[in-house]
């Protein structure tokens, strides 16, 4: 099987989209919880994204797409008072890695994300972010992401998903 790994095209933002929709599917979150308008919410989001350097990422194993990344600048202000110089501070977030299941475990989301790391590199981000989930975190953590000490705390019930 070749996988081939290239930059998404405008015109694949709806599988994009259908990728992180179907992550959140595949993390268990009930269809209740999801705004039915998720496809307009997502590729509005990718289109304001594009101003912050957005770049989307997807796998081909003989013509299909199976795989997809995105990432772009980080750009939370104002969560704390920020005195590192520009040259410190620039962070890219890398967001939506999404395998198709019957291509998982066979290195194509770490493919996937290795470029988005080289994207985001090669743009002048010092520092690159990510939400991991239970099944991600191993191949983040090959790729030399540490677990780092983000912690949340859940203000509403989310043991139903």
């Amino acid at each position: 099987m070749k996988i081939a790994i290239r930059e998404a095209t405008q015109q694949e933002d709806r599988i994009i989209a259908r990728h992180f929709y179907q992550m959140s599917k595949d993390l268990g979150v009930p269809d209740d919880n999801i705004n039915p308008d998720w496809l307009d919410i997502i590729l509005q989001f990718i289109e304001q994204a594009r101003q912050l350097f957005y770049k989307a990422f997807v796998a081909e194993v003989d013509g299909a797409i199976v795989g997809s990344a995105s990432c772009q600048l980080y750009t939370i202000k104002g969560l704390y008072p920020n005195i590192l110089k520009q040259q410190y501070r620039k962070t890219g977030y890398i967001w939506g890695v999404y395998v198709e299941p019957s291509y998982r475990r066979q290195g194509i989301a770490k493919q996937l994300t290795s470029t988005t790391v080289k994207y985001l590199k090669g743009i002048g981000c010092t520092r690159v972010r990510l939400d991991a989930s239970v099944m991600g975190k191993p191949v983040y953590e090959s790729l030399g992401f540490s677990s780092g000490n983000a912690m949340q705390l859940d203000l509403i019930d989310t043991s139903s998903f």
